[in-house]
């Protein structure tokens, strides 16, 4: 069983028992998530159900485990014979979420 979710201005396909990285939204370790924005829920027997945009009543659960950092990355801009170098970096922060369980 798997469900297409949309959080944070992306889709992510999700399963019971799954670990997904979303992008940060406030939230400490341990407390619940619940998500009701279900794009699309496949069952185990080949089911599918598709959301006009949202299947109605399908919901999912999970528990926060953590908020981390992802890898950083360099932006590193430079403009030829001028002298020009700028060196950045970002490290996207996300939140970590263990999804428990899918009710459609």
């Amino acid at each position: 069983m798997y469900a297409i979710i949309r959080a944070g201005g992306h889709q992510l396909r999700v399963s019971p028992g799954e670990t997904v990285w979303m992008n940060r939204f406030e939230a400490q370790p341990g407390d619940a998530y619940e998500n009701d924005q279900v794009l699309l829920v496949s069952q185990d027997d080949g089911e599918v159900q598709v959301g006009q945009p949202l299947v109605a009543g399908a919901k999912i659960q999970g528990t926060v485990v953590e908020e981390r950092k992802a890898k950083k990355i360099i932006i590193f801009k430079r403009k030829r014979r001028k002298g020009y170098r700028k060196k950045q970096g970002h490290r996207q922060r996300h939140t970590v979420v263990k999804i428990d369980a899918i009710q459609s």
